[in-house]
This record gives C-alpha cells, structure tokens and sequence, in this order.
C-alpha cells in the first residue's frame, strides 16, 4: 500500500455559458466591441507578480478535441501572471477552471467549465488552475499572451485522476 495521496478527483461537469459574471471569480471575459469604431480596453485583468519577467505574446493552431464527452486528463496555473486566449477565428472552444483547495492544489469538486461564445476570450488570473486550451472541431488559432521567464514558477501541474465534461 502506498503512502502517496490519491490523485485529485472531479464529477463530470456540464459545459455553461461564458458570462462576465459566471468567469469573475477565475478572471474576465474579453469581449469584441458591437460597434464598428469602438474600442475596449482589457488592462486591468492583465498581471504580473513577479519583477522583471518578460512578457510573451504566442500564436498557436490548436488541435481540437473531437471525444465526447470531452476528457480533462491535465490542469496547470500559472502562479505569477495572468494568461489571456483570444480566438482568431469563429471557433467552438472550451475553458475550465477550478479554484485552489485550502492546501493550495485544485479544487476540483468546484471546477466550471464555460462554453465561449464568438468573439469572446478570457484573461485568468494568476494562480488560476485551468485545463489547456481546448479547440472543439476543427484546428483554431489562438493569441495567448502571458509572461515567463522560463524558471520553476512558470508553471505548475496537478496529479487528477481525468474527468469529462458534457457540452
């Protein structure tokens, strides 16, 4: 018999829409302005708590998901910055998130998983634990812009055992 904890467990969750609201706890929504002319600003979701990290802005096309109920076998967080995914394209895509547990890894009785709408992205905020991006038909680009520095706070990864989430 082994001595190592069990690894974290999740029920199966059911995909929600993405509101402002529903995200707050875990960041904000980014939302393409209605009106032609108009622009929105998003700085104050973007952070960094660690001096002198560089910022990094990456494009990436994402290979979808095509299992369904869609698994989560992985969650990460970043503990010092903030990470924002921004669609290039109409795309279907999906985002969980779970809080921290009282010792610091992921509560996963408490994670959410939201369904994005067109035109819609999301800034985490540092800390958060989230699956990584999630495409979900067809390969997407992606802007993600975060900062790193390479070093041993860049990234974390939680042992779970995977879950699903229905769309």
């Amino acid at each position: 018999m082994s001595n190592a904890p069990s690894p974290l467990r999740a029920r199966p969750l059911t995909a929600q829409a993405l509101t402002a609201e529903s995200f707050a706890p875990f960041g904000d929504v980014l939302r393409v302005p209605q009106e032609v002319g108009t622009r929105t600003y998003f700085d104050g979701a973007l952070a960094s708590l660690k001096a002198q990290t560089p910022a990094s802005l990456s494009l990436i096309l994402a290979a979808p998901s095509l299992a369904r109920p869609v698994p989560v076998t992985i969650i990460e967080r970043h503990r010092l910055t903030s990470q924002s995914f921004v669609p290039m394209a109409a795309t279907p895509w999906l985002v969980v998130v779970a809080p921290d547990a009282a010792d610091g890894s992921p509560d996963l009785a408490a994670a959410v998983a939201f369904l994005p709408g067109p035109g819609q992205g999301i800034t985490l905020k540092p800390g958060v634990w989230h699956a990584p991006l999630t495409v979900l038909e067809a390969p997407a680009p992606f802007a993600i812009f975060m900062w790193r520095d390479f070093g041993p706070d860049d990234e974390d990864f939680a042992d779970i055992t995977p879950f699903t989430v229905a769309l």
